[in-house]
C-alpha cells in the first residue's frame, strides 16, 4: 500500500519585500516555519499585479496552495490626499487579479490585508469588525480605503458563489524593520525615526508635524508577522480580524516621539508644528476577537519595539532612508 505523502503547502507572498512580508520572511527563518511549508515571497519585480496577465502567470508559475496577499499601493497622509484616484484605480486591479487568479487556480486560502483606515470616519469606538461598511471612510484617503474596504465584498463573494475560503486581517498601525522611512511619503512612526536620526546628526530641534494629540494604537511586525501565520493555519472564518494591541496600549504621536527620542538618546529640543495637518484623532479598535481565539499572545512592549527598529534603521541608514 502507498504511504500518502503529507500535503504539503506553497505559500506565495505578494508584497514580499515590504514591512510585513520581510517581517513574516524573519518569522519563519526563526523558527516559526513548518517542515510542510514552502515559501515563496514575490514583490513588484516578479510580476506587475495590476496586469491580469502578469498576475496570472505569476499563480501559474508557483502553484500556490495557499496566499498572504500584502501588494498594495500605499503611502502616508500627504500622498494619499494628493492621488485618490491613483490608489483606488491600483488596489481595485491588484485585488482583483490576485484573487481571481487564487480562485482560478484553485489555490486553497487567500489571507489579504486590510488597513484601519477602511473605518467608517463617524463612528463609536471602539471599532470592531462588524462595523467595516457602516458608512464612508475619513475622506483623506478614500481611494485606498474603499479599494481595500472591497477585498471584504470580494471575499464573501468567493465564499458564497464558490466556496473559497479566502479572509482577511486588519493590522492598526504595523512598524519596525523594513518600513518606508521616507519622511515626506512614509507613515508616522518610520517618519519620525528618520527625524530624529537627521536632528540627531544635524544637532538641530525635533519638528514633529502636528499637535501630537492624536492617539494610535501601534503593532509591532514581528509580532503581526506571528499573528499571520496564525491566521494562515488555524483561523476559518470568512469575516475579516483585527490584529491589534489591546485599546489600553494606545499611544499618542507626542508619547511615540518621546519614545523614539529617549530610544535614539536625542538631547535636543522638541517642537510641535501645529500649522501641519493632524488627520484623524483616533480610529481605536477593539481585539476581542483576537483576544477570544488567543488569549495568551503576547505583544513586544512598545518601548521595545521603538528601540529594535531604531537600531535597525540606524544600522541600515543607508539603504533604509530610500
Amino acid at each position: 500500500m502507498e504511504v500518502m505523502e503529507p500535503m504539503s503547502k506553497r505559500i506565495l507572498v505578494t508584497g514580499g519585500t515590504g514591512l510585513v512580508g520581510k517581517a513574516i520572511e524573519k518569522v519563519v527563518a526563526d523558527g516559526e516555519g513548518r517542515p510542510d511549508e514552502e515559501w515563496i515571497f514575490v514583490s513588484s519585480r516578479d510580476a506587475d499585479l495590476t496586469s491580469a496577465t502578469e498576475t496570472k502567470a505569476l499563480f501559474e508559475q508557483h502553484k500556490p496552495t495557499h496566499v498572504i496577499h500584502l501588494a498594495a499601493m500605499v503611502g502616508g497622509l500627504f500622498k494619499n490626499i494628493r492621488y485618490n484616484l491613483d490608489f483606488w484605480r491600483r488596489n481595485i486591479h491588484i485585488n482583483d487579479n490576485v484573487l481571481h487568479s487564487a480562485y482560478e487556480t484553485g489555490v486553497q486560502k487567500v489571507v489579504s490585508c486590510l488597513s484601519t483606515c477602511i473605518f467608517p470616519d463617524k463612528t463609536t469606538y471602539p471599532i470592531d469588525e462588524t462595523m467595516i461598511h457602516n458608512g464612508p471612510p475619513h475622506s483623506s484617503n478614500f481611494g485606498y480605503s474603499y479599494a481595500k474596504r472591497m477585498i471584504d465584498i470580494q471575499n464573501r463573494g468567493y465564499f458564497e458563489q464558490h466556496g473559497c475560503h479566502f479572509t482577511a486581517v486588519i493590522p492598526t498601525n504595523v512598524f519596525g524593520p523594513h518600513d518606508n522611512f521616507n519622511i515626506e511619503d512614509g507613515h508616522v512612526l518610520p517618519g519620525l525615526i528618520h527625524k530624529v536620526y537627521l536632528a540627531k546628526q544635524n544637532g538641530s530641534a525635533l519638528t514633529v508635524w502636528g499637535t501630537g494629540k492624536p492617539r494610535r494604537q501601534f503593532i509591532y511586525s514581528l509580532d503581526l508577522a506571528r499573528l499571520f501565520l496564525w491566521v494562515l493555519r488555524e483561523y476559518d472564518e470568512v469575516e475579516p480580524i483585527i490584529l491589534s494591541v489591546g485599546e489600553e496600549e494606545e499611544v499618542s504621536i507626542r508619547e511615540a516621539a518621546e519614545a523614539i527620542v529617549e530610544a535614539m538618546d536625542f538631547r535636543g529640543e522638541l517642537l510641535f508644528d501645529t500649522t501641519k495637518a493632524d488627520g484623524q484623532f483616533k480610529k481605536t479598535a477593539s481585539n476581542a476577537k483576537l483576544r477570544r481565539y488567543l488569549p495568551g499572545f503576547q505583544f513586544t512592549p512598545f518601548r521595545q519595539a521603538v528601540k529594535e527598529t531604531c537600531a535597525w534603521f540606524s544600522t541600515n541608514y543607508a539603504n533604509a532612508r530610500k
